[in-house]
């Protein structure tokens, strides 16, 4: 996201057992729905009994309990019952059910740590019950006999809050038997500051042990090694405690609830509510909060809430719905109720289908960007031009900044499959409050789609939908740092001063009772859709913290008119709270403050450290995440600490996808960042920190529970290691030939826009050469997100659109379309559309002769895609549009990476290739789908591969076909632009395509 202007510059999920680790960190209680407004469980009746059994295997708690409800009748009091030790590995309850034939249960710890089915509940009959892993069977996992003798194990706790690992390796060895394998085994976390592991003995009653970090780090008490016993031992700084309490049980009972939620606001917009509170706080900590809704013909409704936001939809039209919130600890204690609140829905908005993510590899969907409002004018009806219409020169060309939307996004849904792109990705969709920011990065209501973008059947949901039905992805560009220059509603709003006189009642609207701000209706009394009377007062309004209110500054604007004291945002005049935002300007972009600062004065810096803000944000997302979008573009990352998103923001996002979609889609929700690092290193400007590859892992030290300190803690810890003790990746690399599987463990969550190659694609051999050069220091760069230009810069950090020219661009595409990543182009560049034109130049000029100009002229008439890169039908011109050269060009890539599994997901090598060009191998292997694919690419060069597989090889441009029996192939220089991809033929499902496609103005 570009600020310069002040208008715009800009997971994979890890596994499933590390992510659920971590949300349950995060929400450590999303504790099972209460039945509320249910009879009393019913008297009991003889014989109707259920005996659960519930492994313990997996959790190794220190207690057990069991919550639970027989069918028709009311919950036990949170935590539970105990329940009983049975046999090695498993606890035991019999309940009496009554006269119910079924019932509900969860698990937990007594201390917040619950097993309630992913959300679920557990839904038990009656007799013998096991639950084990979430799976329900009916056996007695104790029968069988008389008993084993019981194993003798230890279990090691060793405290980490002097040694600062995050990863911590037990290496041991029983009294009298043989030593583990170097460096050992992984302790597992068991509460903060401490790790734990059992361990078998193997009859032994005594262990040696010390431990390490896994990177060479180790405590062997200074070269003695540790002498431990069975039972429960302690290693804290080098002292051993034997047969010691457990560290991590709890002393004192928590017996003390939450305060009230406070300030709870209902808001209804069409059959939707926002329900907005101010945060409780308890003497360990809040866990989560239940919201009782009445209202409507539904009854009582409770839902269990992580945030302090909590939003639904699909609500009956015009009815008046009432909540209250209670808060509650991890321990189970509850608050009293918040005073009531109250909102009543409008009229129902024409229903959309909801929507379902399509959960595939995201290395498979090569990406077209587009800037929805300036894409194509489905409806004239919602097209808005703001209050710099005239002044911008766009009036004059008829060409209102929002004028694109969703409804002509998905009548053009078959130009963007024709041109063989299988995921859009779209810029904001929240509802935003800025003067000329039809892009979309100033949010206000980040609960609301922008109405601008939205028509009667083509909502948000609908384009989602029709986009879906297509096979192609949605990826939501979003925005975590900053809000508009107005706060955020919902969140905070300030009250600006101004003064409706001869000077300022042009700007300053007349206050309208009931009247609200959403972009699109226009007001009665002035005719505009920009209102402002709700954010201004020329009374102090209560409360306020702003500096000299009112007063005159001394200066003028440049019209000459009289400026005041809190009139505009700033983060130093008290305007904003710092609670919830930040209050400097950045002054050294490379520096900390350029992630605790605002960018500029119409970007209220959110103060992302702040839990009623993370709740704020992640209550809005999970909203969209919940209508089936496929990934996020994550907006000015950067500008966050890399240890906030991996505390607060990933999680979230993970947690959400996997409750919505399971864990198979979940792990292909896309989430990459724009880490603006706009220099031609490796590294921006020495400073890890500020360098892409950096936010794709996860950290490697433990911080302050508190997360402003933290984010200090790993800014200075980070930069003092340097450029030069960052881990390092092979994920991306073959060995040799082979495909190796990658080492996603310390993966963040978050990829990156591959901003090197960015910078370096004023020449395909520098991006080529930039671009590997930091591949050992990203997690993954076969998910680095590759474009040569962008709605913010071209390469280089060129204000203008990329000018390189056609046969440029077709060697750039086709790189992008052979190289390790995924392919993205901005809208218009198959037909070089605003080549050299300036890419934003605010309101100063007209939008049409910027490099965001209006695409529609473009795309009017007809097409119908039969398949991705291929073109049925097309008329008008449209028709015009996809003969263009370089159309052609892109089709036939997409089509050849489609068929070839390497160019997708493969990792890649410039072993033994010779020629000084753009040449590498790739290979991608899946023994599970009985995937093998080989390639040998080279790019305008000649090239000489040595030591490859032996084999018949057939290339998907030219259907050459070369027969290798000595380790070595030879290619020719194919030209600039064209190539050459040889395929390994190995037969069966993995047999070469041979050429695919037709022959074009390039690849021939």
């Amino acid at each position: 996201m570009r600020y310069l202007s002040r208008h715009h510059r800009t997971i994979r999920p890890g596994p499933l057992a590390a992510v659920l680790a971590v949300v349950t960190g995060l929400l450590a209680a999303l504790l099972p729905a209460l039945s509320t407004g249910a009879a009393p469980a019913a008297a009991a009746t003889s014989g109707n009994t259920a005996t659960v059994y519930y492994s313990t295997t997996a959790s190794n708690w220190s207690a057990y309990k069991l919550h639970w409800a027989p069918d028709g009748g009311s919950w036990t009091t949170v935590p539970g019952v105990a329940m009983d030790a049975a046999c090695t590995g498993w606890v035991k309850k019999t309940v009496d059910l009554g006269t119910a034939t079924g019932w509900q249960a969860t698990f937990n710890n007594g201390q917040g740590t619950w097993d309630n089915n992913g959300g679920k509940n557990y839904s038990l009959g009656t007799g013998t019950i096991t639950v084990k892993d979430g799976a329900i069977a009916h056996s007695d996992p104790c029968a069988g006999g008389t008993t084993d003798p019981p194993i003798t194990s230890a279990t090691v706790f060793y405290s980490t809050a002097t040694v600062g690992w995050t990863s911590v390796n037990l290496h041991y060895a029983p009294t009298g038997k043989a030593w583990t394998t170097v460096p050992g085994v992984g302790m597992d976390a068991a509460c903060t500051g401490w790790v734990k592991k059992t361990v078998d003995l193997q009859g032994a009653t005594g262990l040696a042990a010390t431990f390490n970090n896994g990177n060479g780090t180790w405590d062997n008490d200074n070269g003695a090694n540790y002498a431990l016993s069975s039972g429960v031992s302690t290693v804290k700084d080098t002292k051993v405690t034997s047969h010691a309490a457990d560290p991590c049980a709890a002393v004192v009972p928590d017996t003390t609830p939450p305060t009230v939620p406070s300030a709870v606001k209902a808001t209804a917009t069409d059959t939707a509510v926002v329900l907005t509170w101010n945060p409780s706080t308890d003497d360990t900590a809040v866990a989560g909060y239940q919201v009782t809704r009445s209202g409507g013909t539904k009854g009582t409704v409770v839902t269990s809430v992580g945030s302090t936001v909590f939003s639904e939809s699909g609500l009956e039209a015009e009815t008046a719905y009432t909540y209250t919130v209670v808060a509650l600890d991890a321990a189970g204690n509850a608050s009293a109720a918040s005073a009531a609140a109250t909102a009543t829905t409008g009229h129902a908005p024409p229903p959309a289908t909801p929507g379902q993510m399509i959960g595939t590899d995201p290395r498979k969907d090569p990406i077209y960007f587009v800037l929805t409002a300036r894409f194509y004018d489905g409806d004239t009806g919602n097209d808005r031009g703001g209050n710099q219409n005239v002044a911008s020169g766009n009036a004059a060309n008829n060409d209102p900044m929002f004028r694109g939307d969703f409804k002509g996004l998905v009548q053009k849904l078959d130009y963007v499959k024709a041109l063989g792109f299988s995921a859009i990705w779209i810029t904001p969709v929240v509802l935003n409050r800025s003067d000329y920011d039809y892009h979309g990065y100033h949010g206000w209501d980040f609960y609301r789609v922008d109405p601008r973008l939205e028509s009667a059947g083509a909502s948000y949901q609908d384009l989602i939908n029709a986009a879906h039905a297509k096979g192609i992805k949605i990826y939501q560009d979003v925005v975590y740092n900053h809000s508009s220059r107005w706060g955020a509603k919902g969140l905070f709003v300030p009250t600006v001063y101004g003064v409706r006189d001869s000077q300022w009642s042009w700007y300053y609207d007349e206050k309208e009772p009931g009247f609200a701000y959403d972009g699109l209706t226009i007001d009665p009394k002035t005719g505009k859709s920009y209102y402002n009377g709700d954010l201004w007062s020329t009374a102090e309004p209560t409360g306020n913290t702003c500096l000299n209110w009112g007063r005159p500054t001394g200066q003028k604007s440049p019209e000459g008119y009289t400026l005041y004291n809190c009139q505009w945002p700033n983060p130093t005049s008290g305007m904003f709270p710092a609670s919830l935002y930040h209050q400097c300007w950045i002054g050294n972009w490379e520096g900390e403050d350029s992630r605790s600062c605002w960018l500029a004065d119409d970007l209220a810096d959110f103060n992302t450290e702040s839990p009623v803000v993370q709740n704020y944000l992640i209550g809005a997302y999970n909203k969209y995440i919940d209508m089936g979008v496929d990934g996020f573009r994550i907006d000015t990352a950067v500008h966050i600490p890399r240890v906030t998103w991996n505390r607060r923001f990933l999680p979230a996002i993970q947690q959400r996808v996997l409750q919505d979609w399971g864990p198979d889609k979940a792990q292909n929700f896309f989430v990459f960042g724009e880490v603006g690092a706009f220099v031609n290193d490796k590294w921006n400007r020495g400073s890890v920190n500020h360098s892409a590859q950096f936010y794709t892992w996860k950290e490697r030290k433990d911080y302050s529970p508190d997360d402003a300190t933290a984010a200090i803690e790993q800014y200075n810890y980070e930069e003092q290691l340097g450029t030069g003790n960052q881990p390092t990746s092979a994920n991306a690399f073959l060995e040799g030939n082979v495909y190796h599987t990658p080492d996603h463990s310390k993966f963040s969550g978050m990829n990156v826009i591959d901003m090197r190659m960015h910078m370096n694609f004023g020449d395909a051999h520098n991006a080529f050469n930039n671009g590997k050069d930091s591949d050992d220091s990203t997690n993954d760069a076969t998910y680095n997100v590759v474009y040569v230009d962008s709605h913010d810069y071209g390469p280089n950090k060129s204000s203008v659109r990329y000018t390189g020219g056609q046969d440029a661009w077709a060697e750039n595409m086709a790189l992008m379309w052979t190289f390790r990543g995924i392919p993205t182009l901005y809208y218009g560049s198959e037909i070089q559309f605003q080549a050299g034109k300036t890419i934003d130049c605010g309101p100063s000029c007209p939008l049409a002769t910027t490099g965001r100009a209006y695409y529609g002229d473009h795309v009017e008439g007809t097409v119908t895609a039969s398949d991705f890169g291929t073109v049925a039908s097309a008329s008008g011109p449209v028709a015009t549009t996809l003969a263009q050269p370089l159309v052609k060009h892109l089709q036939r890539l997409n089509q050849i990476r489609r068929a070839i599994p390497a160019l997708q997901m493969g990792q890649y090598s410039t072993d033994g290739v010779s020629g000084g060009g753009m040449s590498f191998k790739r290979r991608y292997t899946d023994t599970a789908s009985g995937v093998d694919s080989f390639a040998l690419v080279t790019v305008t060069d000649a090239a000489s591969f040595s030591g490859i597989p032996d084999g018949r090889y057939v290339d998907a441009v030219s259907g050459d076909v070369r027969t290798v029996t000595g380790g070595t192939l030879s290619i020719a220089a194919p030209g600039k632009g064209d190539m050459r991809v040889y395929v390994l033929d190995l037969g069966g499902r993995n047999a070469a395509p041979g050429k695919v496609g037709a022959d074009g103005p390039y690849l021939k």
